[in-house]
């Protein structure tokens, strides 16, 4: 497991190579700009969680059409953002693209380098191969790097193990090493189509960042009657994970991240068994997991502008 340390109500642990210490806990962008959260609500619920030790910072360019970085990145005024470990996601494939989306999330969250960007939902097996073409995205992350825009290099998906593993493949080709990737952990996982067993032990060799996402699936996890958040939550943490991202929509479930934390303590194999027992009919199909099973989480899918164009070099082809 990561190096961990507490203090009274949160764990930190260590982000792979990086060096950096964040906490065991991160707060997800997508909930502070739901329609139900208002922005007073979201503001208290950013700087509550960082007033009580939570440093990990979740946003993504195309959370709620920019709604979530704008929010962010007023919370993160009056001196929240020394506090925090800032990442967000870019959705773009091409480099003009990306760096398009570097510049405006950088804008909407009112700094001058954000900490950790991720190429964003990395769900199709030509993905890689359009991010570190020589047009391509990663090319845009490396230069604002470069410039001093951003620290750390990460990628994100949520569809199927196995591209994920195709997307460390690629990199590696092109001699690149990622900082992070963030994928769905949970009690869910472990029985279909599983991050935990494929993707997270070569992370672990490789000494990458873990960030695990979709511990509870949005609630869709819950309804499986199965598990509850917290134990969602201790599942997840007892993973070698940096960070747990979870979605905080209301101060309610902020209090419940904390507990999550208090309670906390290693589980052993015996209480690992038992827990995935418990959930394992219910995730053979993969039924409460529909980011795997359907597109509807699919916004990259939904918004195919959003990747950029082809390489003219590449759409050439098709005429030849």
């Amino acid at each position: 497991m990561s190096q961990s340390t507490s203090n009274s109500e949160m764990l930190y642990r260590v982000l792979g190579s990086t060096g950096e210490r964040v906490s065991a806990i991160g707060l997800g962008g997508w909930h502070i700009s739901l329609k139900h959260v208002d922005e007073q609500l979201a503001m208290r619920i950013v700087r509550t969680a960082i007033d009580r030790g939570i440093t990990f910072m979740d946003n993504s360019w195309d959370y709620n059409d920019g709604a979530s970085e704008i929010r962010m990145g007023k919370a993160l005024r009056d001196g929240y953002r020394d506090k925090v470990f800032l990442m967000t996601k870019i959705d773009g494939r091409s480099k003009k693209e990306a760096a398009r989306q570097i510049d405006e999330s950088l804008q909407r969250l009112q700094v001058d380098c954000i900490d950790l960007v991720q190429h964003h939902e990395i769900i199709r097996y030509e993905d890689p191969h359009r991010v570190f073409d020589e047009e391509g995205a990663n090319a845009a992350f490396i230069e604002a790097r470069d410039a001093g825009k951003l620290r750390y290099i990460g990628f994100t998906g949520h569809k199927d193990p196995h591209i994920h593993l195709h997307m460390l493949e690629v990199a590696a080709n092109y001699g690149f090493k990622f900082d992070t990737v963030q994928m769905p952990l949970s009690v869910m996982d472990a029985h279909y189509r599983s991050f935990e067993k494929l993707v997270v032990p070569e992370l672990v060799k490789q000494n990458i960042g873990v960030l695990g996402m979709k511990s509870m699936a949005n609630g869709i996890l819950l309804k499986s009657n199965t598990a509850t958040p917290i134990e969602c939550l201790h599942y997840a943490l007892n993973l070698p994970t940096s960070v747990v991202i979870t979605g905080m929509d209301s101060m309610e479930i902020l209090e419940q991240a904390f507990e999550a934390v208090r309670t906390f303590q290693p589980m052993d194999e015996q209480q690992v068994r038992s827990l995935l027992a418990k959930t394992a009919k219910a995730a053979s199909r993969g039924e409460f997991e529909p980011f795997k099973t359907t597109s509807v989480y699919d916004g990259t899918a939904e918004n195919p502008d959003w990747l950029g164009k082809e390489p003219q070099r590449i759409q050439q082809l098709k005429q030849a």
